[in-house]
């Protein structure tokens, strides 16, 4: 028997080799042959987080049509994704007096992104050495799903259980790749609904060697020109960030793009202070986006703090939800500005930070019900954490809601 590391070294050899269309199936039967596996499938999870779709194995992979939708609430999927450990489950036989198979669902997961799930059937239950290599298998997999997807629509076709809108097309390339970051120092995860009708609202986060920047933005307006006009705010916030700007003058530039932004978009919402929505009231032709911007300290945990007439944050600490209140600058684009404040946001090891848009809480009309899921989900993983709070607008209405729900979701352990 070959050693492990070179059969997983083989493994990734032989994907690499493939057409990057076919890179999962041929992981799919080097499995097969190795493990003797009846079949191997991987199944990925739609954008709304909610379902999923096999792209290998049961289906002929790469069909083009409507992906078959196979929703996760109450299956062993679901326990798989959500305990991130490999579950199995005892099968029949192909006939009456064969033996009974047993299917085995293993995580296909990357720093806490859940990007699906690797599923095999085999002839009896796996020991120790094969449970790993199928652990060690389904890791990889993340990879190769990783690397892959650069080069073709497949994976993300799979992931498209409902066509998406033009806005929601832009939208969605405005975003983090992964929703989910688990980089042992936090955790930080976002969402929004509907995954297929998006525009306006934004969530992004990145790390270097010193802090975790994040921002959360929501375009005013609908359709197309909301998402154009987030496409705006995101490029100058990450324009200027990458170009070591401050918090300060990342929100000045961001300002100054919307700005300059064609007068194209009709202000539609009502801010939480008499301040801002006197000025959405005078500005009401001018393009604006209210927003968020934080940079985490990642040997401190000091946060600084930049907020744009947006909904104030919530935080859960010892039990208690919170909201932050911190003090309020004008949306970005609205003029006159007298600037932004860099301000310090109160943040403790064990804390977890809720950063939403004003669609989280319009359904409910008050915060209470939303304030009363955080402290119940408190210990959730905030992947499945911001799941349950999207699901509780969209079921509250009718899973029709008038604007973009969308959270982001910090677990702050602490340095």
């Amino acid at each position: 028997m070959t050693d492990e590391g070179t059969w997983l070294g083989g493994l990734l050899a032989s994907v690499e080799e493939a057409p990057p269309v076919e890179s999962v199936a041929v992981m799919a039967r080097v499995l097969q042959d190795r493990i003797a596996a009846v079949n191997v499938s991987f199944l990925i999870t739609d954008l709304g987080g909610k379902a999923l779709v096999r792209l290998t194995g049961a289906a002929s992979e790469g069909a083009r049509g409507q992906p078959e939708r196979i929703e996760l609430s109450g299956t062993l999927y679901d326990q798989v994704i959500r305990s991130q450990q490999i579950q199995t489950e005892a099968g029949k036989g192909d006939g009456e007096a064969g033996p009974a198979q047993v299917r085995v669902i293993a995580p296909v997961t990357d720093r806490g992104d859940a990007i699906g799930v690797l599923e095999l059937t085999l002839a009896a239950p796996p020991d120790r050495q094969t449970a790993r290599l199928i652990s060690e298998a389904a890791h990889a997999l993340a990879y190769v799903v990783i690397v892959n997807r650069r080069f073709t629509d497949l994976y993300e076709w799979g992931r498209r259980t409902t066509r998406l809108s033009l806005a929601a097309e832009i939208q969605h390339r405005l975003l983090p790749d992964s929703f989910t970051c688990d980089a042992g120092r936090f955790t930080v995860a976002g969402a929004l609904e509907p995954a297929h009708d998006i525009g306006g609202d934004t969530f992004d986060y990145t790390l270097d060697r010193r802090a975790l920047h994040l921002s959360l933005t929501d375009a005013m307006g609908h359709d197309v020109h909301a998402a154009l006009l987030a496409t705006v705010v995101v490029g100058a916030l990450r324009n200027a960030r990458r170009a070591g700007a401050d918090l300060a003058a990342q929100a000045e530039d961001a300002h100054r793009a919307v700005a300059h932004y064609p007068d194209q978009v009709h202000q539609t919402a009502v801010d939480q202070t008499d301040r801002v929505h006197q000025a959405v009231a005078k500005h009401g032709g001018q393009a604006m986006v209210t927003g968020q911007l934080l940079r985490v300290a990642l040997d401190t945990g000091h946060t600084a703090f930049v907020n744009a007439g947006h909904v104030w944050p919530l935080r859960l600490r010892d039990g208690r939800v919170q909201e932050i209140s911190p003090l309020i600058d004008l949306p970005f684009g609205v003029t006159p500005n007298p600037g932004y404040r860099v301000q310090s946001l109160d943040l403790r090891p064990g804390d977890r930070l809720v950063l939403l848009t004003d669609g989280m809480l319009e359904p409910h009309g008050t915060d209470s019900s939303l304030r009363n899921l955080i402290k119940k989900t408190g210990d959730w993983h905030p992947r499945d954490a911001v799941r349950a709070f999207t699901e509780a607008v969209l079921k509250t209405t009718d899973h029709d809601p008038r604007d973009d729900a969308t959270v982001l979701c910090l677990d702050w352990p602490g340095p």
